[in-house]
């Protein structure tokens, strides 16, 4: 039970992912001490995003226009588009700066054990983007988890009859791996997605 406004900062904090009870104690101590270098930009930081930043109601990235920038730009190559599981996977390709079509982002993938269905991602959407937009190629970037591949799967279904090539990323060893230390998972998709030498 809460006692004070300390203690709910510190049970808030502490829900956020990599934040336990002992991280959010640390961090709420540097807010107290730092309320005008850190507290108060935070807080009014906060404000702004909660005030300003929503869902691209093309692909689902988080902007503050709708559409957002990407589906806005035109640089970016609409024949093309990659399926992420969430806004963290898009700004990740986004980072390596090897992507230059456009996203859509399910929201989740598939989970019969979390009662995950398809209806509660944004599937639908995307068949209708693919249907109504001229889309040459659909990338599934989807996790090499069971319910990133069901997903997958699930797409390639609803997919597979469209004029249209889907592709999925490539899996297998890191740049910079060695074999030693790789599981048996990532060894057994590394060869299989073996390609020529030359």
């Amino acid at each position: 039970m809460m006692t004070t406004s300390l203690d709910h900062l510190i049970y808030v904090l502490g829900k956020l992912p990599g934040l336990g009870p002992r991280s959010a104690r640390r961090v709420a101590l540097t807010l107290l001490q730092k309320k005008h270098q850190v507290m108060e930009p935070l807080m009014s930081a906060l404000q702004d995003v909660h005030r300003d930043v929503k869902s691209c109601s093309l692909c689902g990235n988080w902007d503050v226009c709708d559409p957002c920038a990407i589906c806005e730009s035109p640089l970016r190559d609409s024949s093309v588009l990659c399926v992420v599981e969430d806004v963290a996977d898009l700004w990740a390709l986004e980072r390596s700066r090897a992507f230059k079509g456009l996203y859509h982002v399910l929201g989740g993938t598939l989970s019969a054990l979390d009662g995950v269905r398809p209806s509660d991602l944004r599937l639908d959407s995307l068949i209708k983007r693919v249907e109504t937009q001229q889309v040459a190629e659909v990338i599934l970037a989807l996790g090499a988890t069971v319910e990133g591949q069901t997903t997958a799967h699930y797409v390639i279904e609803k997919l597979e009859n469209l004029p249209l090539k889907l592709t999925r990323l490539a899996h297998g060893l890191p740049v910079g791996g060695e074999l030693d230390y790789l599981d048996d998972g990532t060894l057994t998709a590394a060869l299989l997605a073996r390609r020529a030498a030359c």
